[in-house]
């Protein structure tokens, strides 16, 4: 079966951490699209432990990050598929090589600019959260 790249940009930008995009492209068999919801839903964990127990929580200061690394490389994900050829799109899923599956749309631009920014949105404060969280440890360890 023939699969749009724009459709396959918007759904791992919009719904990747749930593997939507590894369903539509492989099919519901794809283990992976099985597995990408587990680390979503361990940061999700860390993120609602975080807002009941507080920033001392040790757990969620793991978990947080996991979050934002899926969202970061989903992210990544869109942009890849958003920026492959229409040539290398068709012939990976099969379609003639100048086929409109693969052809680039103002809505993959889009999708591309938008999982740029959240995806570098997401990775930045993944490290951020970690390394404030490591330097902290430190200074206390020191003192």
């Amino acid at each position: 079966m023939k699969k749009n790249k724009t459709l396959a940009a918007w759904l791992a930008f919009l719904g990747g951490p749930l593997g939507l995009h590894r369903f539509y492209l492989h099919g519901v068999g794809d283990l992976l699209g099985w597995l990408l919801p587990i680390p979503t839903a361990l940061g999700l964990y860390g993120w609602v432990r975080m807002a009941y127990v507080g920033q001392n929580d040790p757990l969620a200061w793991v978990l947080v990050p996991v979050l934002g690394f899926v969202i970061a490389g989903c992210c990544l994900t869109a942009i890849v598929y958003g920026l492959t050829t229409r040539e290398k799109w068709n012939t990976r899923f099969g379609a003639d090589e100048q086929a409109e599956q693969g052809a680039t749309s103002w809505l993959t631009v889009f999708a591309v600019g938008l999982a740029l920014m959240v995806g570098a949105t997401g990775l930045m404060s993944s490290f951020a959260m970690t390394f404030q969280h490591y330097f902290e440890e430190g200074r206390k360890i020191s003192e």
